[in-house]
């Protein structure tokens, strides 16, 4: 596996993040002209209706899905720096920082960890910020 660092950190899946999205896309497209040609002729428009809808769900299934995987591993993630914060410090991590924050400093190693955590609380870092301030970059390749 490639060594991860802030410019190559970022995990495309191309089934999903491109293929399943143009697949989505296309069938909602699809659907919306089917359901205009039908109401146009005025046949089968219960068809029409149920493709559409169908087609509106498969693209929320798509959104919603990603939503609650990354919700899901957002919540390990503040555990385990909340963990890691402690082990450091004796001290959870300070209720100031946002999620986004607390994701990007998983990428921060133990001894710029604290430096980091109190420049995001003082500076309000953004989790961008936060990313470009690490020098030497912790890896994570397990998150979706």
């Amino acid at each position: 596996m490639k060594e991860q660092k802030y410019s190559n950190h970022k995990r495309w899946v191309l089934g999903y993040h491109l293929v399943l999205f143009f697949l989505g896309i296309l069938a909602l497209v699809g659907s919306i002209y089917f359901m205009v040609k039908c109401f146009t002729n005025g046949t089968q428009r219960v068809a029409s209706i149920i493709l559409f809808l169908g087609a509106v769900n498969f693209m929320m299934l798509f959104f919603y899905a990603r939503q609650f995987a990354i919700k899901a591993q957002d919540r390990a993630i503040r555990a385990e720096e909340n963990l890691r914060h402690f082990v450091l410090t004796g001290n959870l991590l300070d209720p100031r920082l946002t999620m986004p924050q607390i994701v990007a400093l998983r990428f921060a190693p133990d001894l710029e960890l604290v430096g980091l955590v109190n420049r995001a609380v003082t500076e309000n870092l953004s989790n961008d910020d936060i990313k470009k301030a690490i020098k030497n970059w912790r890896h994570d390749y397990h998150r979706a």
